[in-house]
């Protein structure tokens, strides 16, 4: 009887996101490898953010990750995106069974300079840009519903943990939209210069914006992934 290594895959989704922003890439990592694919809903992004705070994001992802060492992944792989992807840096940081870290448009970085929290909201829904990547009912539906106090906590989480790039390690595979106006592509240049790890690989997607798992490449983008978690890539920086 042959020994199955049990690995895990936990994805974070993003800031006023969900589990759907990632699930046809679910689908095919659970269905083309021996993985065991998990996702959950961040506090709040179900019902009103109003009330949640930064550290809850945290805890309920570290909740995850504690329990798939609880339950005996030999091996955890880690997928994050946007708001996701800072804090998998982090626990990718803290937990030495991450052994891969998979960071889609990480926002250390977000919409160049912002100085304040109305300049933020403004932004978001005024750039034709991020209108026409998203739809109106989308707008309507996750960033009008945007408050000072949501936006202060999501902020307050990027400037926490901005400096954990430089702690990892484990092998990295970083994903990012060349047409990307939510995440500035700065954000994964500094995570690819700042990492230790020696096998790390940025991957600029040509005509890709911010929903880097929903994008006209996305059949190329989870064969990417797969590959990554399965064999590895090889290091360096590349357009696709």
């Amino acid at each position: 009887m042959l020994f199955r290594i049990r690995k895990a895959v936990l994805i974070i989704h993003g800031f006023l996101g969900g589990t759907y922003d990632q699930e046809e890439l679910a689908n095919y990592l659970e269905l083309d490898n021996n993985l065991d694919v998990y996702r959950f809903t961040l506090p709040g992004h179900s019902r009103n953010l109003s009330k949640v705070k930064y550290q809850e994001w945290i805890d309920k992802s570290e909740e995850y990750v504690k329990r798939l060492i609880k339950n005996n992944y030999s091996e955890i792989y880690l997928i994050g995106h946007s708001m996701g992807g800072v804090i998998a840096t982090y626990l990718a940081s803290k937990y030495p069974q991450i052994k891969k870290l998979v960071l889609a448009a990480p926002s250390f970085n977000y919409l160049g300079t912002v100085e304040d929290n109305v300049d933020l909201k403004k932004t978001l829904v005024s750039s034709s840009n991020i209108i026409k990547t998203y739809g109106t009912d989308e707008i309507l539906s996750r960033f009008l519903k945007l408050n000072s106090a949501m936006i202060f906590e999501f902020m307050e989480l990027v400037k926490k943990y901005y400096d954990y790039p430089c702690e990892i390690t484990c092998p990295i595979l970083i994903l990012q939209g060349n047409n990307d106006d939510l995440a500035n592509p700065s954000s994964s240049k500094y995570v690819y210069d700042s990492v230790k790890s020696r096998k790390k690989t940025l991957i600029y997607l040509d005509g890709v914006t911010h929903d880097v798992f929903k994008s006209k490449k996305d059949a190329l983008v989870f064969k990417t992934v797969n590959r990554f978690l399965v064999f590895g890539y090889r290091p360096g920086v590349y357009y696709l």
